[in-house]
This record gives C-alpha cells, structure tokens and sequence, in this order.
C-alpha cells in the first residue's frame, strides 16, 4: 500500500520510482501507470513508435492522471491471468477503484489478442463506499513531447487533440469535458455503486478516424480476451502463478503483428540514477533468442514460440559477409540509428534519452549461436529436412562463425568502448558449431559437420584454456582479463560445462562470494552497483544443477521478493535501496523466472 498525492495538479514534487508503475498492454503497444493513477508512459502507434506521453522521461512529457482530490491509501492487482489492473484509492470520503486496460479487439480470443488492436486506452472508475470526488488531468505532447496539441470541443462531450500526425479522442460517459487550451481539468464525482468510464482512443491524423468503444463494456471483453488467451497455455511446474504472471508479460511485451518479443516497454530509464547508461530497450534481441525461445515452451506457449522463431528468421534474410546484428526493429527494421532527445530532461535528470539503439552496429559473435539453438530446439518439429531459406539461414550462420569466431567483439553487456574477447561470446560461437552438427543431418549435402566439429573441439579447447583465470579460481569475462563477471554462469546453462565441473563450480562459488548478496541478487561484476535480475536467476539454474536444491529454492525466493507489487521486474535493482532500474518492464528478467522456475521443477517431473 501506498499514499498517493492527491493534488490533482500536473507536475508531481517527486519522481515515481519504476516499481510504482503498473503495466498495460494490448500486444500493439503499452502503458505505464503509477500509483497516483497517473498514465505517464504511452507509444499508441507500437511499442517503439514516438510517445504521446513520456512524463516518465520529464515531467513536462505528457500525461493523462484520474484519481481522488483527497490523499489516499492505495491498494492494486491484476485481475488474475490477465494484464487488466485495478486500482482501489481509500479516502476520508470513501473508496473508489480505477480499472485501467489497453482495449483489445472485439470478440479477439486465445491467439487473435493483438492482431487488431484499435489502440484504445479505457478507464472506469467505481464507486465503492461513500462519495468521492475525482480529479481528471489530461495534457498530451506527441512525438516525445515535442509537440502541443490543439484541443477541440466534439460532440456528446468529447475532445479531439490533434498535432503533426497524432489524432486523440477522450471522452467520458455522462461527463462534458471541456479544453483549457492544452489541457483538460475535470472534476466529478462517484458514488458507491457507480460507474464512470472514459476512453482515448488513437489514430494517425491522415487515416480513419480514431475508434469509439463503450469503456465498461470493453474493459471486460478485454479481460475476457486475456482469460482465454492464457486458458490456451497450461504450466505444469513449480511456482505456477510467479510463472503464469511472467508468461503474461512476457505476451505483453510481444508484437502480435510480427511474434518480436521487445526486450522492455521503454526507452533511457537508467542503470545508474544520474548516469548516461540510458539506453532504448524497445526493440527486440536476436542474443536473447534461445532463452526467450525456452521461456516460452516451458510456459506452454508453443504458438508464439514459433511466430518468434519465423519472425527472427525472415528479419535475417540471407546471410551475407557482414555479422547478423544483435537487435532489430519489431517488424525486422535493421537501422536502427540512435539519436537523443535533448529535450528531455531524463528520469531523475538522467540524461540522455536515446531514441533507437546503437547496438545493432556492433559485432556480437554470440547471435549466430543464439538462432542456431534455437533452431536445434525446434527441429523435432521442423521436419527432416529444413526448408530451402531455414537451410541456408543455418548453414550461412554456421559458416560465418567458422570464419569469424577468433575475433574480438562488444560482448553480451554491449560494451561501448574496445572489442575484447569476451568468455560468453566464444562459448556461444562454440554453441553454434555444436548445435550446427546435430543439425547437419536436416542440412542437405552442404553440410560439413566433420568441419564443423574440429572448428567446436578448438573453440572449446580455447575457451577451456583462455577464459580461466588461475588466480581468481573462476573462469572471467574476457580472455587474459582478471575482472570477475557474472556472465561465466552463462556457461552451465547453456550446456558448455556442466554446474559440477570442477572449475565450473569453483566458479559459481567464487561468484556467490564476491559478487552475490544476502538478499539474492547478483552483479555483473565487481563494480556493478546494481543486481542484475537475469543474472541472479541464473545462479539459481547453476546451482540447482550442481545438485543444491535447497539453497537454489532459498535463492529463488529471496529473487522473487524484488519484484513489485504487481510481480514486475525491470532490469536491476539497487543494492543500497533496494529500488528497481532499468528498463521496464523487463523480458530478460521474467525470462530468468521462468526459466528458473522450470529447472527447479525439472528434477520432480515425469
């Protein structure tokens, strides 16, 4: 429970921290809304498109907040399966719910969830005891709040906001709202019993006009929508609702129209408060692929595992002498050049605010193992020969890691200064010669898996030799390098060592010790001032496969005791506050859920 503000005026006097934020979507898109019952966070064209509110960013970047004109005490939920969030504000007055949903289509069931979704944010607000009154505030600015809307006076009480190419609607059953140049203020009053529902509805200023739904009607379609949808995805194992929540993002964060999972729902909120470690999470990573992939079978979601995979494999396209990038737009865009938002003034001043992701620049020697194992884990159902354009997908990967494998890259953390030869890049270039030969059989006579296996045995025997460091007792992060990182745990989960390899085990210790904490986090390396969830996770794979049940299920929990209320997790959380940072929320965190959740299920199923 929390105490909102109550003030009812545009700009708070504090800055939200990110896990006061609840998450919607409609497979299209997604929101963030605080606490307050402010919607600070919105991109209605798609998850990466341009804002229409980012008082995330800056608190002049737009925002559209319902809640009490008197403080309250706060309560929220999901309603289960589903990612419809109610919100109950306690007041002297009485109490009163805000139910929040991204609309999805009418009549949309199981696999139609965000095909077509008319890009519909709905509100109703519920009287539950005594009379509240409630205050409205809208004030949109497009394009990253670059622009100010007009807003017009429309028909049965509505308002149009238009600028550059945005279109808005709101409006409100039994309400008359009215403009006040760039904003709308707007008093009313619940009592116990009643209903108040408001829609904003979104389209492109030169297309058809934005949709008009029945905001209580459609807040249940759409949690029916859900509720089917997750009927269709039955998880055997462990931990079932920590699981069930996690898939429930994890679809969230999926593009329905293409399968891409976007790593997170925003952009530049930072690892470090105050520094310019701020980056656009808002694409979708091809490194992230195979543990996406898993995440998404373990979580019985056999279908959007499969509309990942054909997505990543058309956003390949044919294999050439440039390296596959490690990140693309969701419907396959490859340029996806960075810019910053000077504008912005950053979450807690944290500049800069970067728009599209440099990364895809960069030379990762680990993606071709990625795909590769993904492909391996699909191949019962790829048949016995793979079609023409999976062949030569597989076989150009394959062929490409054989020529590069020896040289440096930015490694798995995307490093922005020199190239190294980081320990989790060759042993995923090794992954992808390994998986390449069991694969050859379904590869047509091109294949060469005698080749193939001597390329695996020295990158292995490299890796082995290389990547060890004798004076640390673990194996590091770079080649020669004495800097612990947590990225060694990669190896055991991605079956190159198993966890009680001597050395392997020494070094899942040496990482407890010098780079895990009491409450179950763990940093990427020595410097880290944050725990980085996916990492913590994977210690909890390690060692419940070196056979220590017990403490992975102690660790587990204490993990799963970071998220929010809501069960979300951004990337990080601070280790002096405990507060979440980085982008939120987090595919790759829900991921290490659920994937943890599976291995300490693994030893108890038939």
């Amino acid at each position: 429970m929390a105490e909102s503000d109550g003030s009812g005026y545009p700009e708070r006097m504090h800055q939200p921290e990110f896990s006061d934020y609840g998450f919607l979507s409609d497979c299209r898109s997604g929101a963030l809304v605080g606490r307050d019952g402010s919607i600070d966070w919105w991109c209605p064209h798609r998850f990466d498109a341009p804002s229409v509110f980012a008082r995330l960013l800056d608190p002049a970047g737009g925002h559209w907040r319902i809640a009490p004109l008197a403080a309250s005490r706060v309560e929220r939920a999901y309603r289960p399966d589903t990612l419809v969030l109610r919100t109950v504000h306690h007041t002297p007055e009485g109490s009163v719910a805000v139910i929040d949903a991204l609309a999805a289509e009418v009549g949309a069931r199981a696999h139609q969830l965000g095909m077509n979704s008319p890009a519909v944010l709905l509100r109703v607000v519920e009287g539950l005891s005594g009379r509240v009154r409630m205050h409205l505030d809208f004030a949109p600015r497009p394009e990253y709040g670059l622009l100010t809307p007009y807003l017009h006076e429309r028909p049965e009480g509505a308002v149009l906001a238009t600028a550059g190419p945005v279109a808005l609607v709101l409006r409100g059953t039994g309400q008359v709202l009215r403009p006040d140049r760039d904003r709308v203020a707007h008093t009313f009053e619940v009592s116990a019993g009643q209903q108040v529902g408001f829609d904003l509805a979104y389209a492109p200023v030169y297309g058809p006009p934005p949709a008009r739904l029945d905001p209580v009607t459609m807040v249940e379609e759409t949690a029916q929508a859900w509720e089917a949808y997750r009927e269709t995805h039955r998880y055997p194992g462990q931990y079932h609702d920590q699981v069930r929540t996690s898939a429930t993002v994890l679809t969230g964060l999926t593009y329905a129209r293409s399968g891409a999972v976007a790593a997170a729902l925003t952009t530049s909120l930072p690892e470090r408060i105050g520094s310019d470690r701020n980056y656009d999470y808002r694409y979708s990573w091809l490194r992230d692929f195979a543990m996406t992939m898993r995440a998404l079978w373990v979580a019985a979601c056999p279908h959007e595992a499969s509309r990942l995979f054909a997505w990543a494999a058309r956003s390949i396209g044919r294999i050439g002498d440039q390296p596959v990038p490690v990140l693309f737009g969701l419907e396959g865009e490859r340029d996806l050049s960075e810019h910053d938002c000077a504008h912005l003034r950053g979450y807690a001043d944290s500049r800069p605010v970067r728009i599209g992701n440099d990364a895809w620049r960069q030379r990762q020697l680990d993606v071709p193992g990625e795909v590769i194992a993904a492909v391996w884990q699909l191949h019962d159902y790829l048949g016995e020969t793979l079609d023409e354009e999976l062949r030569e997908m597989v076989l150009g990967l394959a062929e490409q890691v054989a020529a590069t494998w020896r040289q440096p890259d930015r490694g798995m953390w995307e490093t922005r200064d020199i190239e190294r030869h980081y320990l989790s890049s060759k042993v995923l270039c090794w992954g992808a010669m390994h998986r390449a030969v069991q694969l050859a059989p379904q590869l047509g006579g091109q294949a060469d898996p005698r080749r193939w296996a001597g390329i695996r045995d020295e990158i292995r025997e490299t890796v082995l030799r290389e990547g060890w460091h004798d004076g640390i007792g673990a194996y590091t992060g770079a080649f020669g390098s004495a800097e612990l990182d947590a990225s060694a745990l990669f190896l055991p989960v991605v079956g190159f060592l198993p966890a009680t390899d001597p050395r392997m085990r020494s070094t899942i210790e040496v990482i407890e010790r010098e780079l895990s904490t009491d409450d179950g986090l763990v940093r990427r390396w020595n410097t880290d001032p944050a725990g980085f969830v996916l990492c913590s996770f994977w210690l909890v794979e390690c060692l419940a496969m070196a056979g220590e049940m017990e403490r992975a299920r102690v660790l587990f929990e204490k993990v799963l005791g970071h998220a929010n209320d809501l069960g979300l997790f951004a990337e990080q959380v601070d280790l002096d506050t405990g507060a979440q940072l980085g982008n939120t929320p987090q595919a790759l965190s829900h991921i290490g859920l659920i994937n943890a959740a599976w291995r300490l299920t693994e030893p108890t199923t038939d």
